[in-house]
């Protein structure tokens, strides 16, 4: 893990840019997903998440779901293709853990990705050389322009 900032940011995981939302491989059927530390951070204080329901399938950069936050409402963008094997129960209960721990408890959903490999060319890697410049770049463009 490399900290910019106070921001995680983990070098095992790919990250869809755009949406600010994570990928782990986990096997060849399954990918845990996420919302990132400066996306969770951005969105101000989470007070809501409504998420596909297993089966569903999503599509790269479409919604996997909803949050919520005191001045804010926005996608979940997922970052890989596939159906939704598993949800995050606790998120329904506990919304603030997408920012209290975006890379652990606060994870989103478990995708059975139907496109891999293409998706992750569309993905920045957590180790490229280029993610750190990257997430400087969001948390000052996404969470010290807002402050």
């Amino acid at each position: 893990m490399v900290k910019v900032e106070e921001f995680e940011l983990r070098e095992d995981l790919y990250y869809w840019r755009k949406g600010h939302t994570w990928a782990k491989v986990e096997g060849p059927d399954k990918v845990r997903v996420g919302f990132d530390d400066v996306g969770a951070k951005a969105a101000g204080q989470i007070v809501f998440v409504r998420l596909k329901p297993k089966g569903a399938k999503v599509k790269q950069g479409e919604a996997l779901g909803v949050i919520e936050s005191a001045k804010w409402v926005g996608p979940i963008e997922s970052p890989v293709s596939g159906e939704v094997v598993e949800v995050n129960e606790q998120l329904r209960k506990q919304a603030k853990l997408l920012m209290s721990s975006p890379y652990g408890d606060g994870w989103v959903a478990v995708i059975k990705p139907s496109n891999l490999d293409a998706d992750l060319a569309n993905l920045l890697k957590g180790s490229d050389p280029s993610a750190v410049d990257w997430y400087r770049k969001e948390i000052d463009d996404k969470v010290r322009k807002k402050k």
